[in-house]
């Protein structure tokens, strides 16, 4: 069978390959060749399927077949196998009560929603993610589902990774992968290129970590409680660039992309906004934890929880690797095994491999999906063929300590995991004074602080909050002659579960400015007025976000804070509240406040 092999600039240009990228900067970066090449598709004969290699002692049979379009799996703790399908937009429930490692029957359609692709499950509740909407229904006694109620219906466009994941952290909290509009680019939605932190009931909704290109899959490490992922990279750089990245994913951090990636390498066709160098954002950014082939493309991730593998695979990670289009030789087509000693990723080597056929030129399967079943085997989707194969160890008994689920059966084995690593957060900045009323910014001097829309004490126009346009609130102050910069910190004291919530950093404001025009840009670092840097509040981004509280509370306080500074403060952009404050602390010259109010009674729609 003929492959489909062709350069890339033979589609887009006819330039001679290696090619040259310029850089901004001046800077000049030799790529490699780079080629589109995608294996065809071929039946998984038994033949074919019998080839497949896998460690000694473990064994691969078909668990279903005939799914069509098989991505995300999840297992419920009655051992209850749900799978999504994309293009047929449907959630299958399938079943393996007489345990002999195949499906009882063909698989039953519990949801349909157009773009079904993520799912959870909490509590005795399901979740499903589409592009843009969350779900949730009760589980029935069967494993059924009862209605489908939307919980948000404003996740960001998708452009490119359209394919949303979800897991419930060991912290009860629901986290949602929102994976990147594009190849590389600055977005104008920063919830997107993140790993999304929401509450069970869709009302709280924070960025977690950014810079994550795409980060289908994602997992908590059982003994740590940490979230590790693996990252989808850039695509363009030659066949062996850029590496597929292990991330160690932590609240509050960094990832590089779009302008860093791997080891904190310098990406060389990108800008960041706001004129920040590509040094200060390698400076803020975490680097891969370990790097995989180029293009492999990794899926679902889950951490071995069974307890019928060898001991040596307990607390490993496995990944499937759907496999390039955009190298040759192929990559990926294959799952992984991330080795992990005392909780710290040592090692990611092939686990079942085979899924390429005919040298490379063709493919059986294409590993989307992945969990461990209720046996403890594995089992993986095949979103190509619409295979579901399982992968158990059926040499000598395993002498490794049992860790699935017993005591919780409500509870997913992820949940079970530490909560203290997803909490970090939470616990710090939680139950704090308002940045005024504390120690750090203790001075006798005073400025007074107005506003062309805001009235002290009055309900704020629905235009600056997060239902709406979003848009900064224009700030006026008195000026303090003999200041040397002014800052500013909006906060609410009346949100719940965090409080208070931190809706605006920016500081080093030039000390002849006494004015902020409505609708700031949303970023790091202002160019207008120049200088002006921004910090990530609560929600977990840099700049402005308008007030959200739940639909029907009444009105919560945002506390406009206004604070003249005898210095420039060295805090780099993107900085939290409380890296702002602790560098405040014995520079604070004068400060003022105006208190609005913001209620939001009817729920807008979606």
């Amino acid at each position: 069978m003929k492959s489909r092999h062709v350069s890339l600039f033979a589609l887009i240009a006819a330039v001679a390959l290696p090619a040259v990228a310029q850089q901004g900067d001046g800077t000049r970066v030799t790529i490699p060749a780079v080629h589109i090449f995608k294996p065809d598709k071929v039946d998984p004969t038994p033949e074919r399927i019998a080839r497949l290699k896998v460690p000694s002692g473990f064994a691969v049979n078909v668990f279903a077949s005939g799914l069509k379009n098989a991505r995300v799996l999840a297992v419920a703790p009655d051992g209850t196998i749900y799978l999504s399908r994309r293009d047929q937009g449907d959630v299958l429930m399938l079943k393996d009560v007489d345990g002999n490692g195949v499906a009882d029957a063909a698989p039953v359609v519990v949801a349909n929603r157009s773009g079904a692709h993520g799912i959870a499950l909490h509590d005795g509740k399901f979740y499903l993610v589409t592009v843009k909407e969350l779900f949730v229904a009760d589980r029935l006694p069967d494993g059924r589902l009862g209605p489908l109620t939307l919980l948000a219906g404003d996740l960001p466009d998708a452009g490119q990774h359209a394919n949303r994941t979800m897991a419930f952290g060991p912290d009860g909290m629901l986290y949602i992968s929102a994976g990147s509009t594009c190849n590389d680019c600055n977005e104008n939605n920063p919830e997107n290129a993140t790993m999304l932190r929401v509450s069970p009931d869709g009302k709280s909704r924070t960025i977690f970590a950014s810079g994550l290109r795409n980060t289908i899959g994602f997992d908590w490490n059982p003994a740590t409680g940490e979230l590790w992922g693996m990252d989808d990279g850039i695509d363009f750089l030659g066949d062996d660039e850029q590496p597929e990245e292990l991330n160690r994913i932590e609240g509050g951090k960094q990832y590089g992309w779009p302008h860093v990636y791997a080891d904190n390498r310098i990406y060389p066709q990108s800008t960041p906004v706001g004129n920040i160098t590509k040094a200060e954002w390698r400076a803020a950014s975490t680097p891969m934890v370990l790097g995989w082939t180029a293009h492999a493309s990794p899926m679902q991730m889950t951490f071995y929880r069974g307890g019928t593998y060898p001991a040596e695979y307990v607390g490993d990670a496995f990944v499937t690797m759907r496999g390039s289009w955009n190298r040759e030789p192929a990559s990926g087509y294959e799952i992984v095994r991330v080795h992990y000693v005392n909780g710290q990723a040592q090692s990611i080597t092939p686990f079942v491999t085979g899924f390429l056929t005919d040298g490379g030129r063709t493919h059986i399967a294409r590993p989307m999906g992945l969990a461990v079943a209720g046996d403890g085997s594995l089992l993986m989707a095949d979103d190509a063929n619409g295979t579901i194969y399982r992968i158990a160890y059926v040499g000598a008994p395993s002498t490794a300590p049992s860790t699935a689920p017993s005591t919780a059966p409500s509870r997913t084995a992820a949940e079970q995991a530490p909560s203290g690593p997803m909490r970090r957060l939470d616990i710090a900045n939680n139950g704090l004074p308002l940045a005024g009323e504390r120690g750090e910014t203790r001075t006798d001097g005073s400025l007074r602080v107005t506003s062309t829309s805001i009235v002290d004490g009055a309900l704020m126009p629905m235009r600056h909050s997060a239902y709406a346009d979003g848009a900064s609130p224009e700030i006026d102050w008195t000026a303090v002659p003999t200041a040397k910069s002014y800052a500013i910190i909006v906060e609410d004291p009346d949100s719940k579960p965090v409080e208070p919530f931190v809706h605006w950093l920016a500081w080093n404001i030039p000390v002849g400015v006494t004015r902020l025009p409505e609708g700031l840009q949303a970023q790091p670092r202002l160019t207008e007025p120049d200088g002006v840097l921004q910090g990530k509040g609560t929600r977990g981004s840099a700049g402005w976000y308008g007030p959200h509280p739940p639909v029907g509370d009444p009105p919560h306080h945002y506390h406009f804070q206004v604070f003249a500074l005898d210095t420039l403060l060295t805090v780099a952009p993107g900085a939290d509240r409380e890296t702002l404050v602790a560098a405040m602390q014995g520079h604070v010259l004068a400060k003022g406040r105006l208190t609005g109010l913001y209620a939001q009674e009817i729920k807008p729609p979606k």
